[in-house]
């Protein structure tokens, strides 16, 4: 649940354990010239299309942004719109299961898909002239993904082998999912990605076609393409293949909001486990658009904070507690939830040294943010963390796939186009007496959620569990 400031833009890449993302590919060296405009747009059934040459390598992105997520799911079909995720490379009326995936390969490109709480993608690299060919796939998946019902239990099993590897034999993501069970009561964040295991068991096919038929509507989605690409020639190709699919209306969200918390909530969790682990969630406001507000100006002062706290080696919460011989900790971490369609948190974290307790961690790690409130920040401090994030921002546009994945976000959250270059500006903008006055309102008990990992003996005899089935992730 951490997200530092040099990673902002890439939106919930690590707002929970669970979220399926795709990795980082098409890393291109050496400096990057100046970058075109992305150009966007709407096809006639509503669909988005944004456009981001890029003409420094042979390579071109194609994404698909739904926005849909587990947000969007209901009790009793909890991680339906990641089961989904792995139904859509199971066929099409003209593909048969996994021919989506061979055939970009054979094309000499690589693929896959993530699903967070806000959205669901679908992405491939592949060389520049074979971009029509991914076009061509993906959209015929898009508009007629079919499986046999045989087909759903078999990808119903991976994804169920996936939560038992990837959580139940994971203490911190198990403490991750029931804290977040617990600082959320109304908001469908407090749901798990990957779903409950009961509801997984109770899945049909049913389920997830109906998902797909509800939410799988052209103007619920968006089509990213980055890379070495004409833009008047890709905007034929997407008007010719993704322009065909018939309009449909995307379903009303009925609003679910969270209600203010009245004071502080805790639970204890107990695995096997080496060390115990101590995790603090804060209820905090989130950034809802550019402009100048106090809940905007108080998101962004909460990142900046982030950063000061834990965004570099040897930050502020590294040198109290985990260095010196009265250290508290073995390793500590801070992050900020800046953006989401759901209510936002930021946590603090840390794992307890030889002879500590969570108890003695939870007070150093408060302890910080309250100093920082007493004494504040020094202007030549706030200087550092944002001259780290900007650099690491520029070196973000070597990826053709982060370009992609940066608009495709903010598409998501409803910001604009050049939501990147407005976000630098208005960090740039943060004040030390700004930062100061967040440390002193947000950390205090009436918003905060504490979740401690209690561990029990490690059989020493058990071995690693192998996966009873492949996972594609």
């Amino acid at each position: 649940m951490k997200r530092h400031l040099r990673s902002l833009l890439l939106p919930l890449a690590a707002a929970l354990p669970l979220a399926l993302l795709p990795p980082a590919h098409g890393q291109i060296s050496g400096p990057a010239p100046a970058q075109e405009k992305p150009l966007e747009y709407k096809l006639p059934n509503g669909m988005t299309v944004i456009i981001k040459p890029d003409r420094r390598a042979p390579t071109a992105v194609h994404m698909v942004y739904v926005r849909v997520g587990a947000m969007d799911e209901v009790d009793g079909t909890t991680g339906v719109a990641h089961v989904l995720e792995h139904m859509m490379f199971k066929g099409t009326p003209t593909t048969g299961p996994g021919e989506f995936s061979r055939k970009v390969a054979a094309l000499g490109g690589r693929e896959n898909a993530f699903t967070t709480r806000d959205q669901t993608g679908f992405f491939q690299q592949i060389p520049a002239n074979r971009l029509e060919d991914v076009i061509r796939l993906e959209s015929d998946r898009f508009a007629h993904n079919q499986w046999a019902d045989d087909e759903f239990k078999r990808e119903l099993e991976v994804v169920k082998e996936e939560r038992r590897t990837r959580t139940e034999d994971n203490p911190r993501g198990l403490l991750y999912e029931q804290l977040s069970a617990t600082a959320y009561q109304a908001s469908p964040y407090r749901r798990p990605v990957v779903g409950w295991m009961s509801d997984l068991e109770a899945m049909t096919p049913a389920d997830a076609r109906d998902f797909y038929r509800r939410w799988y509507v052209p103007a619920n989605a968006a089509v990213i393409i980055a890379g070495d690409v004409d833009p008047a020639k890709v905007r034929t190709l997407v008007d010719k293949y993704y322009g065909s699919i018939a309009a449909k209306p995307v379903p009303p969200r009925k609003p679910r909001e969270e209600p203010a918390q009245k004071g502080i909530r805790r639970i204890e969790f107990k695995a096997p486990a080496e060390q115990s682990y101590v995790a603090l969630a804060f209820k905090v406001p989130q950034l809802t658009s550019f402009d100048k507000t106090p809940e905007n100006d108080d998101a962004l002062a909460l990142t900046v904070l982030s950063g000061v706290l834990d965004g570099y080696e040897g930050a502020r919460l590294d040198r109290a507690l985990t260095q010196g011989p009265d250290r508290v900790a073995d390793g500590v971490d801070a992050g900020n939830g800046l953006w989401g369609r759901g209510p936002q948190l930021f946590t603090l974290a840390g794992v307890p040294a030889a002879g500590k307790t969570p108890e003695q961690v939870e007070a150093a790690l408060r302890a910080e943010v309250a100093r920082v409130a007493r004494e504040g920040v020094t202007p030549a401090e706030l200087q550092r963390v944002k001259t780290r994030w900007i650099a690491g921002e520029i070196y973000k546009l070597d990826s053709v796939m982060n370009q992609a994945r940066e608009l495709g976000s903010a598409w998501v959250m409803g910001l604009p186009i050049d939501a990147e270059d407005r976000l630098m500006a208005r960090l740039r903008e943060v004040t030390p007496a700004q930062v100061q006055s967040v440390a002193a309102r947000y950390f205090g008990d009436e918003q905060l959620t504490v979740g401690i990992l209690r561990p029990l003996p490690v059989d020493p005899n058990r071995k690693p569990r192998t996966p009873a089935v492949p996972l594609r992730h």
